[in-house]
């Protein structure tokens, strides 16, 4: 059983097993992941694409995510996946690891040290709300890298520095000349995705959700923490209710930053 670090010659083979674990093929998705994190496999046996995947996005020395992991039906029970989550763990070293976990999934997690600290809600659908006009395209994504340190407490510039290139839009919030928040959309099979979105306060947060979402002609995808009930509402009065259920868990220390500024990752995926 050997593990190699994944390229972005394994994305066919990426997008093929996770269609045969009933995932999208979400190729722009793993791409980005290849780019910004570290993507390891195991060849399947039989030749026939990739047995498992793992990925891992180091955020300076720490915090670690990890995800897309996924193991071929017919590779089920034989060690792969435990494999590759040892591998990319060891990768992580002292940093406090986070994850996304499936009801199916969280037992396993549990089993290797890891803690549910949130229920996220996944929201999708068609956005019916108005744009609230109070933010702006944002024109200085440096100044966006750094509202980002102080609010999430680990190092995700090589993430936002690419967010120019990857999302439809990248907008800020401005109160007296200071930047209150920012977010972005991005395209996804065929969805919407509203995140990141990091604000002070939650009506800065709805301020952007609504300007990057309003007019869209696709479905619109937000993660949202369920201890947020007020904007779990307004996200399902504006037409996107309720889609599906993760918890957001925890190996290790507590996850740095202020999360009351977090409204909605990139992707689960990052964090």
């Amino acid at each position: 059983m050997q593990i190699r670090r994944l390229t972005e010659d394994d994305l066919p083979a990426c997008g093929r097993l996770a269609l045969s674990r009933d995932w999208g093929a979400e190729s722009r998705k793993w791409r980005f992941l290849l780019e910004v994190g570290e993507a390891y496999g195991i060849d399947a046996p039989d030749g026939d694409g990739l047995a498992a995947t793992n990925i891992v996005t180091l955020y300076g020395d720490d915090h670690a995510v990890i995800s897309m992991v996924l193991t071929a039906e017919r590779y089920g029970r034989q060690g792969m996946g435990r494999a590759l989550m040892e591998h990319v763990l060891a990768r992580a070293g002292e940093r406090t690891v986070s994850l996304h976990a499936t009801a199916y999934g969280r037992p396993l997690y549990e089993r290797t040290g890891f803690r549910a600290v949130a229920t996220v809600v996944t929201h999708k659908g068609m956005f019916t709300g108005q744009a609230s006009g109070r933010t702006h395209k944002a024109d200085d994504i440096e100044a966006v890298v750094a509202f980002d340190a102080a609010r999430f407490g680990a190092d995700r510039s090589a993430v936002l520095r690419r967010m120019p290139g990857f999302h439809e839009q990248v907008r800020v919030a401005e109160r007296d000349g200071r930047m209150t928040g920012f977010g972005g959309a991005w395209r996804n099979d065929g969805t919407l995705m509203i995140g990141p979105v990091v604000a002070d306060d939650q009506a800065t947060a709805r301020d952007l959700i609504a300007d990057l979402a309003a007019g869209s002609t696709l479905p619109v995808r937000l993660d949202l923490d369920d201890s947020r009930p007020d904007l779990v509402d307004w996200a399902v009065e504006r037409g996107v209710p309720h889609f599906f259920t993760t918890s957001a868990m925890v190996r290790g220390g507590a996850l740095p930053g202020d999360q009351s500024k977090l409204f909605a990752p990139t992707m689960q995926a990052l964090g």
